[in-house]
This record gives C-alpha cells, structure tokens and sequence, in this order.
C-alpha cells in the first residue's frame, strides 16, 4: 500500500483515486475548490470512441483564423503578450497535419474505447447512479463544405474499426421523432455514450468518502516540496502533507504547477460554456453536434443540456455572453421549433479544458522525479477519458503493465533538451 496526494478533484483525479483505491492504496485529493465546478460538472457529458481525430489536425488553423473575427463564434484566442501561448500556438501549428492524424488515431481509439467499457463496467456495478446511456452520437451539418469534412470523418471511422452511417435527413428524423431537425445531413456514430457529468461527480465523490478517500477542499497547492529526483510532500499555505507518490491531475492549472517543478508540459486552457433547459418537453433522444456552430446537444433525463465554443484566455472563467448569444442563435438552426432565450449570465456555467499543443492527453510518469506522474491535457475529452486514465495511473503506480501503449502520451514529449 501508498499514500499517495492526487492534485485536482476533476473527473481525472476521481477517476484515478477510485481505481487507486480499489488498488488497495491510501488516497488524499486536493482541490483548490469544493467540487461544486468542475471542468467536469458542466461538460456535455459524452462518451466518444467517434472522436479519433486530435484538435490540432489540418483545417483547423484556417478555421481558427475566420473565426477569430466574429464575437459570436465558437472559437476565440485572446490577445496578448505570453511566450507561453506563442511557444504553444508554434507546436499547435507543427502537429496540425495529416501525419500527426495518422499517428494520433490508433492511441485515441484505444483510450476511448477503455474507457467506454469502464463505464459500461461502472454502471454494470450500480454502486452509484450517473445516468449512463448508450444511444450513439448524430453529427448534424447543413453546408456542402462540412458535408464533405463529415463523410470523410465517416469513412476514416469505419477504416479504423468505428461504426460510422451517413444519414440523410429523413433517416436522422426516424431516429428524433419528438423533434424537428433542420440539417442537409449527418453522420451517426452509433458507438457512442454519455452520462450526466453532476451526477457522476457527485456520487463519486460520495462513494470514495465512503472508501475512506481523504479531501481537502478550497486548498491550493502551493508548491510540491522536492529532494533530489523525489517529491516529498504537498505544501499549502500553513502545512505540508508527506506521502509517497503524487499526481498532478489539475486540469487548465496542472501547467501552472508543473512549471514551478520545472516539468515542461505546454498547455493552455480552452474555456467552454453550458446552460442546462430543465423539465424539456419535448426532447432530443440522441446527443448531437450542431457543426457548423460547434454547440453539443445531450439529454440528461427530462433536462436538456447545451455547450460550446472554445476560447483560448489564459485561466479567466467569466463568462462572455456574446459567445453564450452564439451558442443559443445556432440552436433554431438545427431544432426549428425551439426558441431558447438567451440565459441569465448567473445560469451559466464556465469551465477551462486543458488543451495540449497535439490534442494528446498528458499521462505519465515524470523522468525528472520518480514519484511523480502527471495526468492531464484531455480537452473536451475529460469525461470521456476519465475511466481509461484513472485506470492506466493505477497501473502505473503499480508498476505493471498498462493497458495501452501510452508512449505518445509520453509527459515529457515537449521539453526543452
């Protein structure tokens, strides 16, 4: 048995502190909040083995350029003056390729469907409710040009071993026949999941309290205490903490914290936005991307829950209510019949992914320190993704074989040499 300090009471650091446990090791979880507003409370909640393509692939640098230029759009880089987001906008670049594609899939294939079999294993168990479903996932366009990006996702996916049907939009409305859909098309990925985020992050955190699992609530790590080539413990404002391993699963601040230790991993923090419809009459059955204004659709029991945009700005949470306004403008699109006002400021939630340079997660052991592993860089995939990682940090502590090739998600693949 080890004691071990988890950094970061996300879906990553729940998720390895629930498979450490039942590892038979001693667990501690440090959050810098109360678990009340996560990343991961306010994610679309899916499950997406369909999501083989990283976010830096071709394409996405011109995408990223036009839409810099509209306030309402689904994507935003603050500017300023950081040798960080420069350092890591240049790397962003240098993997946007076919290549990188090419290596990229086999790895985020594998992880995603670990991860799903996790939680299929997890509500098999039925120790705690987080409304898992598996309906699949519908892809909805409405222009030639995504169309055409669309089939070719499709074709890839099925290459690759994942279930993917190009539908036309009379197929897609046998699949939503309680509400109307505008679309030229779509792709059905029927492999797909999702879950209710709050739900999951709630019970969890009930469940690993009754495992013994110890937390420390509105504590922020200052610091890790280092020796040589070893963490010591953990340093807050008025104590230290000894324990014998320490994961750094902090979400958009693991950077953050890693630079204090000298620990290399560029990232920057892509901020998204939900609102959740309560008591929806009428509602879709199938969660969906709405791709032209990249806005999530998932149902969630009679509630309806409504996400987007990505804005790279450092770790500001406030909420940009132009960019809300987008997200709602492009809901009438796809569904005709609902017209959504757009939310009270106060109902909607923010949350920072932590967005690596290659659309890879972090997860690994550090080479400068040998009690240190580092788990973290998912972007939209931290749900996702939660189970597989949490898993493969176990195995890694107990130094048996993982469960995947995780060379790629190598923590030390960015250093400076």
């Amino acid at each position: 048995m080890k004691r071990i300090a988890i950094i970061g009471g996300g879906i990553i650091g729940l998720s390895s502190a629930f498979y450490l446990t039942r590892a038979g090791h001693e667990i501690t979880i440090f959050d810098a909040e109360d678990f009340k507003n996560s990343c991961s409370i306010g994610n679309a909640g899916m499950i997406v083995p369909s999501h083989l393509i990283p976010l830096a692939s071709p394409g996405m640098i011109a995408k990223g350029i036009r839409w810099m230029f509209n306030a309402k759009s689904p994507f935003y880089v603050k500017p300023r003056f950081s040798k960080d987001l420069v350092r890591w906008g240049m790397k962003f670049y240098a993997h946007a390729n076919q290549a990188h594609v090419e290596r990229s899939i086999p790895v985020l294939k594998e992880i995603s469907i670990l991860s799903k079999s996790l939680y299929r294993e997890l509500a098999n168990e039925n120790i705690f409710y987080f409304g898992y479903d598996e309906r699949g996932l519908l892809m909805l366009y409405q222009t030639r040009e995504t169309e055409k990006e669309e089939a070719e996702a499709a074709r890839v996916a099925n290459k690759n071993g994942v279930e993917a049907h190009v539908l036309s939009l009379p197929e897609i409305q046998r699949l939503e026949p309680e509400v109307k859909v505008t679309a030229k098309g779509g792709v059905y990925f029927p492999g797909d999941a999702h879950l209710v985020p709050q739900y999951l992050i709630a019970n969890l955190v009930k469940y690993l309290k009754q495992q013994g699992v110890a937390f420390f609530t509105n504590a922020e790590v200052d610091n890790l205490v280092l020796v040589d080539d070893k963490v010591i413990c953990v340093e807050l404002k008025r104590e230290r903490h000894q324990f014998d391993e320490f994961i750094i699963a902090a979400g958009a601040w693991s950077g953050i914290l890693c630079s204090k230790m000298r620990i290399d991993i560029p990232m920057q923090s892509g901020k998204g936005y939900s609102f959740t419809l309560p008591d929806v009459s009428r509602n879709i059955r199938i969660p969906s991307l709405l791709l032209e204004g990249r806005v999530a659709a998932t149902p969630m029991g009679n509630s309806l829950r409504f996400g987007g945009t990505m804005e790279i700005n450092g770790t500001d949470r406030s909420v940009n209510m132009k960019r809300v306004t987008g997200i709602v403008e492009t809901i009438p699109k796809y569904y005709p019949e609902m017209s959504i006002p757009v939310p009270d400021p106060n109902l909607v939630w923010s949350g920072l992914r932590p967005c690596s340079p290659d659309g890879l997660p972090y997860i690994g052991r550090s080479s400068k320190y040998k009690n240190l592993i580092v788990a973290t860089g998912h972007s939209m995939m931290g749900v996702s993704l939660g189970l597989a990682t949490g898993k493969l940090v176990t195995e890694i502590v107990d130094e048996v074989k993982t469960s995947m090739d995780i060379s790629m998600f190598n923590p030390d693949r960015f250093a400076r040499r």
